[in-house]
């Protein structure tokens, strides 16, 4: 935490907003600590805060907790795609009809996108939550957004989906954004925000690409950490440590049943994965399951053949003990199976060991490694947020383990 730039609470009405700063958020108990309504004219409470009456939105800031289980907030730091949920999260409301009105921000916002009138955007300020020793109030400033994204379709960029909680079924907003390559927002930009002045000189040259020719600069950085840490392949929350727990316990004596889950998961994950079989455990020649990932043009697609390889042991927060790690000997068994051409996947509840990690991505085999982390976050986007529901799933779907 000490490489960060932490801004202090009593600094921040004239701080700039710098990307992955901290600000600080104050000492006393309530909303007096919060550190958004002191750093920009916005409410002090909620996901959605904003500057300014009825739909003429000039600031309005996204926050997110990042532990809401229902509605997993999401940035790709490696492309800049931030994806945003609404604020419908409870039944017995019509879509728009929230207190904050979060959702119609949405909705007029990407509608402006799309006639296009984009003059009529706000600039939008991503935070999340970022609890210091100072303060629990903290919040990190995450960048600079605007809506859409190169490559995602208007009829993709804001989706309204459903949910169910307590038998009871609700429709929530799911926005894409681009965050842009800002790394500095100058309070002066601010200020002339706030009297309408979104394209003055002090404006960031990515904003004013964006409302004036439509055209994306998303701030993508390359990832410069290429192993995974055994904190960072572990469930980050109670809820989905239990959820990888139920998956585990469901499939810890029946590990070859396991096998059509992970299938499932590696579906899960992207919609253009494709099974083939799920190999008899007696013949698979060391595949689990073989499959195509669908590449180019619906209408003219190329298949790239991949050999999926299951491993249901043991997660690290299970016991005391040591968890039962994926090493060296199962991915050489993977990589030794993948032919030409192909690609390799591997599934485990548990973690891959650092050395198996760093060889496969020094001698840059072909292994996508999809982790006990990786399987909970999965299951949580796709709805399924609960023991409750991961146990239906698998009665369902998987047999009696």
């Amino acid at each position: 935490m000490s490489s960060l730039k932490i801004i202090p609470f009593t600094d921040l009405p004239t701080a700039d907003l710098i990307v992955d700063a901290v600000y600080e958020g104050g000492t006393q108990s309530g909303a007096a600590s919060d550190p958004l309504a002191k750093l920009l004219p916005v409410g002090n409470q909620g996901g959605f805060r904003f500057a300014g009456k009825g739909p003429n939105k000039k600031i309005v800031v996204l926050y997110t907790s990042g532990d809401d289980k229902d509605w997993p907030d999401r940035l790709e730091l490696t492309t800049g795609q931030f994806i945003y949920f609404g604020d419908n999260k409870t039944p017995g409301h019509e879509l728009h009809d929230t207190p904050r009105g979060g959702n119609t921000i949405l909705q007029n916002t990407f509608e402006a996108l799309h006639l296009p009138n984009r003059n009529n955007i706000p600039a939008f300020f991503i935070f999340m939550k970022y609890p210091t020793p100072s303060s629990s109030r903290s919040v990190q400033f995450k960048g600079l957004a605007v809506p859409g994204f190169p490559g995602v379709p208007q009829t993709e960029d804001l989706t309204a989906s459903w949910k169910s909680t307590n038998q009871q079924r609700f429709q929530n907003y799911k926005a894409i954004f681009t965050v842009l390559d800002v790394p500095v927002i100058k309070r002066e930009w601010i200020n002339e925000l706030l009297n309408d002045e979104p394209l003055s000189i002090n404006a960031p040259q990515p904003w004013k690409k964006f409302i004036n020719q439509g055209i994306y600069t998303p701030l993508a950085s390359e990832a410069t950490t290429l192993i995974r840490t055994e904190k960072q392949q572990t469930p980050d929350s109670g809820q989905k440590i239990e959820i990888l727990s139920t998956v585990w316990h469901y499939f810890k004596d029946s590990p070859i049943a396991f096998e059509a889950f992970a299938a499932r998961i590696f579906q899960m994950m992207d919609q253009r994965v494709i099974i083939d079989e799920i190999t008899r455990g007696t013949i698979d020649g060391g595949r689990d399951a073989i499959g195509k990932y669908v590449l180019g043009l619906h209408q003219d697609p190329v298949y790239a053949e991949f050999s999926l390889e299951a491993k249901c042991y043991r997660p690290p927060f299970v016991t005391t003990e040591s968890p039962n790690t994926v090493g060296v000997k199962e991915v050489a068994r993977l990589i030794s199976r993948i032919r030409h051409r192909q690609f390799g996947v591997l599934v485990t509840t548990s973690i891959i060991a650092r050395q198996a990690y760093e060889e496969v991505r020094s001698d840059k085999h072909p292994i996508i490694f999809i982790c006990g982390k990786d399987i909970a976050d999965t299951l949580v986007e796709n709805g399924f947020n609960t023991k409750e529901l991961v146990n239906g799933l698998l009665e369902k779907d998987f047999g009696h383990g």
